[in-house]
């Protein structure tokens, strides 16, 4: 019987956000991510949206006590999807690897009234610094759409759950690469 994992592409990349067991740094072929939003919450986030010619990275891990149920009560918001045959990994055993994704006639683009958290974005680039370094959080940055969406700035008080405390130099690296995307900030939604 195959190992069950999951692969994450957002905040899953930083270790410091959860425990879920076996991180494992993976590369899922065949998709993007895009900042979108759906009716089910008030600021747009992540999901993954096929695209033949791309290729994200990510992180594996494995499925908690082998209970797809239960991670699936906590993404809610996503369908799971097969992956295992679209991920390049370092694992020797067999496993089954599904990525969550938001069904693409569920979500639509970001907007004024559904903006990107900059408390949410700290931490999906922390986490890619950390797990690929610079080049990684910049392919990060290249492999996501949606950047013209606006991001509210709200590290002084973060609405994102699992936000986290960035060090000065990952929180100099974010705002520059929104500043050369000409990312659109906003004080308020």
């Amino acid at each position: 019987m195959a190992d069950p994992y999951f692969f994450g592409y957002g905040s899953l990349v930083n270790l410091s956000t959860h425990d879920f067991p076996d991180p494992r740094p993976a590369r899922l072929k065949g998709w993007r991510r895009a900042w979108r939003h759906t009716d089910l919450r008030p600021v747009a986030f992540l999901t993954a949206v096929p695209d033949a010619g791309s290729e994200i990275e990510g992180m594996i891990a494995h499925v908690p006590k082998n209970d797809w149920a239960a991670l699936d009560e906590r993404e809610w918001a996503y369908d799971r999807v097969p992956a295992t045959q679209s991920i390049s990994h370092p694992l020797k055993h067999e496993v089954e690897i599904a990525v969550y994704a938001v069904p693409h006639d569920k979500h639509n683009a970001p907007s004024n009234h559904h903006p990107l958290l900059l408390s949410y974005i700290d931490v999906v680039v922390q986490g890619y610094l950390r797990a690929f370094g610079e080049k990684g959080a910049d392919r990060f940055f290249e492999t996501t759409d949606g950047w013209d969406a606006p991001i509210l700035n709200d590290r002084a008080e973060p609405r994102y759950p699992r936000h986290q405390q960035l060090k000065p130099t990952e929180t100099e690296f974010v705002d520059d690469r929104l500043n050369r995307i000409a990312a659109r900030i906003v004080q308020t939604a």
